[in-house]
């Protein structure tokens, strides 16, 4: 089932961000990928301190999605807990635990210098 797509990708980035503070994400990065890729407008990467607490957060977003926005999110991965994608269409969340998203580096691949960019919630 694709996502829905009511609420536009700058609403969708706004209440990701703003649940992924209240959920206490850590080094969220934010990406613009709008007339860089078709994927998506957005790319969010962010961490979680535990398997257990990425479940949560990625659990959470895509319920306050649906709730707050009508947006119907795909998620994948949330059983394993070390890196949940969630995919509204617009904006692709990545939760990782932190040596995984250490392993992969994820937006190294998107922003040169992207450690710097990184902001600790």
């Amino acid at each position: 089932m694709a996502p829905k797509k009511n609420a536009t990708s700058e609403m969708q980035l706004a209440r990701i961000l703003s649940s992924l503070t209240e959920d206490k994400a850590e080094e969220i990065v934010q990406i613009d990928l709008r007339g860089k890729s078709p994927i998506g407008d957005y790319m969010v990467i962010c961490s979680g301190r535990s398997s257990r607490q990425v479940g949560a957060i990625s659990e959470k977003l895509a319920d306050r999605l649906k709730q707050e926005l009508d947006v119907l999110a795909k998620v994948e991965g949330k059983d394993a807990g070390d890196w949940v994608l969630i995919d509204t269409g617009d904006v692709i969340v990545h939760v990782f635990r932190p040596e995984v998203r250490e392993f992969y580096q994820l937006e190294k691949m998107w922003v040169p210098g992207a450690q710097a960019a990184a902001t600790t919630s």
